[in-house]
Order: C-alpha cells, then sequence, then structure tokens
C-alpha cells in the first residue's frame, strides 16, 4: 500500500561520467561516439526510482511503465551528466515523474517518466512463472 510520504514534489538525482561504454557507438544505435539516448533515459529512470525508493514500504519497489522523453543534444564522452526526476503525481501505485538531463554546458534531455509500485517478491515470482512448462 503506497505510503503517506509518497507527495509531489519528492526530487531524486544521478551522476554519470560519459564512458566509451555510454555511447551510441558502443550499443549499436549508429556509429556515432556520444552518449546514448536509451543510457540518458536510464539515468533518468534511476533518478525517479532514488527518488521514491526511501518512502516505499518494505519489500515494496518501483518499475517503469512509461518513458516519454526528448534527447535535445548531444554529449561528448568525458562530460558528466546529471539526470533528475521530480514526481508530479500520485496515483495509487502509479508515480508519475518530470525528468531532465543536463551535461556540463546545457540541457540534453526532459520528459514525462511514469513507475508502478510492486510488491517485489510477487513480483519476481510472476517473472519466474514465465519459465514454468
Amino acid at each position: 500500500m503506497t505510503t503517506p510520504a509518497l507527495t509531489p514534489g519528492l526530487t531524486g538525482e544521478l551522476r554519470l561520467r560519459v564512458g566509451p561504454e555510454h555511447t551510441a557507438e558502443a550499443i549499436g544505435s549508429g556509429g556515432v561516439r556520444v552518449f546514448s539516448t536509451p543510457h540518458m533515459i536510464g539515468l533518468m529512470e534511476g533518478a525517479a526510482a532514488t527518488a521514491v525508493q526511501p518512502h516505499l514500504a518494505p519489500g515494496e519497489t518501483t518499475v517503469g511503465i512509461l518513458v516519454d522523453v526528448r534527447h535535445l543534444a548531444a554529449t561528448p564522452v568525458g562530460m558528466e551528466v546529471v539526470a533528475r526526476a521530480v514526481l508530479e503525481e500520485v496515483d495509487g501505485r502509479r508515480l508519475v515523474f518530470r525528468v531532465e538531463a543536463h551535461d556540463e554546458t546545457e540541457k540534453i534531455g526532459e520528459g514525462r517518466h511514469e513507475r508502478f509500485i510492486v510488491q517485489l517478491d510477487r513480483f519476481l515470482n510472476r517473472v519466474e512463472q514465465k519459465k514454468a512448462p
């Protein structure tokens, strides 16, 4: 059950120094050696999870269910990227975040991200059931 501490305004932030393994070239989504969109999205999702995890009940976690972001600018290897998420809406177990990412010179991404609160043991049990014949 959602805790009262989950209120709009909670924020989370993650930082990453872009390495060669974080580039579009490295993941095969183009031959460009710049910070990849999938890595930017992952950093945004992580910032959102970080914002709410300390406020969840024991045994609960969140999983991403929707990402709607724009990648606005390229970031070279070596620069630091900061992703920030702000919880804007709590609708039962559905959480809606505004997300942004900045490198050392400008905003590189923005958008919306939704997460859903799950009981971790039940969630993992359902995943394991997919393996059963």
